[in-house]
C-alpha cells in the first residue's frame, strides 16, 4: 500500500456508532424507533446524531414540534452510508462464520400462526439433537430486517426480492372455518348458506374482506357478523375454542385440535405460501446450514 493510501485513511474519523445512531433514526423515522433497534434510550440516540452532525459539520435533521425531517444534505449522505452499513454487517457476518461451530445461537423469525403451532416441536427437536445450540423463537408478522441480523432465518408468507437473501418455497398452506362444539350444538342445523345472517364471525382488522369473501360465495352475512376480533392470531384462535364463534386457521392445525369441527366446509378459502429465508451467507455457515436444512426437511411439501 502506497503511502498515499494511508493517508486517505486519516480523514476517515467519524464514529461509526454515531453513524449507526444516523442511519437507523433515517430509516426507523425517529429517535425512539431507532433506540429500540440499537438497543439504547431515545436521548442517547439524540446526542449520538447531534454529535455526529457536529462531527461532520452539517445538519442531517430538520427538527420540528413533529419530529425530524431529514435535510437534502441528510439524504444523500444516507445514501452512502447505507453502503457501509452493509459493508459492515457483510465484515461481521464473515468473521463470525469464519470460526463459528455448530454451538451458540439461532434466532428464527416467524409469522404468529407458524412461531406458535408449527415451530415449537421442531425447535424442541432441534436443540435436543443439537446441545450447545439455542434457538430464538421470534412470532411476528412483519418481516425481520436479516441483512441486520434482527433474525438468522425468516419464516415468511411471500418470497422476498433482495438481491442479497436466498429464498426456498416450502409449501401452500390451506385453511379452513372452525367452531367448538359447544357452538356446533348451539347453532345445529343452521350452520349453512340459508341461516348465514344467524352466525358469528370471529374477524380480523380487514374484517371486510372476509365479508367479501362469504359474499361471494352466497352467504348473505355483513360486518354485522363479526361481533369479536383480534388481529393476534392466537388469541383469535383461542376465542375460537372457548365458543365465540367462527375462526379461521391452517388446517394443519384445525384439524389436529379435538375441541373444535370444520364447518362451512364448501367454502372456498384461499391458500398462502409458506417460504424459507436466510441471508446467502447461510452457505457458508455451518449453524445457519444445520437449521435451514433441518427446516426444510421437515416443513417441505410437495406443491
Amino acid at each position: 500500500m502506497q503511502t498515499e493510501d494511508f493517508k486517505k485513511w486519516q480523514t476517515l474519523r467519524f464514529d461509526w456508532n454515531r453513524a449507526r445512531a444516523f442511519l437507523l433514526t433515517a430509516e426507523t423515522g425517529s429517535l425512539s424507533a431507532a433506540g429500540k433497534a440499537l438497543g439504547l434510550t431515545q436521548s442517547t440516540v439524540g446526542r449520538q446524531v447531534s454529535a455526529f452532525e457536529a462531527e461532520l459539520g452539517v445538519a442531517l435533521f430538520e427538527r420540528s414540534a413533529t419530529g425530524l425531517n431529514i435535510t437534502p444534505t441528510g439524504l444523500r449522505l444516507l445514501e452512502r452510508l447505507r453502503g457501509m452499513g452493509s459493508a459492515a454487517n457483510e465484515f461481521y457476518l464473515a468473521a463470525t462464520e469464519a470460526s463459528e461451530t455448530l454451538e451458540g445461537h439461532i434466532a428464527i423469525s416467524a409469522t404468529q400462526l407458524a412461531a406458535t403451532y408449527l415451530l415449537p416441536p421442531l425447535v424442541m427437536e432441534l436443540v435436543r439433537k443439537n446441545p450447545g445450540l439455542s434457538v430464538d423463537l421470534m412470532a411476528t408478522n412483519q418481516s425481520s430486517d436479516l441483512r441486520r441480523r434482527e433474525a438468522d432465518i425468516a419464516l415468511r408468507a411471500y418470497r422476498p426480492d433482495q438481491p442479497d437473501l436466498i429464498a426456498r418455497k416450502l409449501r401452500d398452506d390451506t385453511y379452513r372455518f372452525y367452531a367448538s362444539h359447544d357452538y356446533v350444538e348451539r347453532m345445529a342445523g343452521r350452520l349453512n348458506a340459508k341461516h348465514s345472517q344467524e352466525l358469528t364471525f370471529i374477524g380480523f382488522d380487514q374484517a371486510h374482506r372476509i365479508v367479501d369473501l362469504l359474499q361471494s360465495q352466497g352467504l348473505n352475512v355483513s360486518l354485522d357478523n363479526f361481533a369479536i376480533a383480534s388481529n393476534e392470531h392466537p388469541a383469535h384462535w383461542e376465542l375460537t375454542k372457548q365458543g365465540a364463534g367462527i375462526g379461521l386457521m391452517l388446517s394443519e392445525v384445525g384439524d389436529q385440535e379435538p375441541r373444535v369441527a370444520n364447518v362451512l366446509p364448501d367454502i372456498r378459502l384461499p391458500t398462502s405460501e409458506l417460504w424459507i429465508v436466510a441471508h446467502r451467507d447461510v452457505k457458508t455457515s455451518r449453524r445457519l446450514r444445520l437449521v435451514w436444512d433441518f427446516l426444510i426437511e421437515r416443513m417441505a411439501q410437495d406443491y
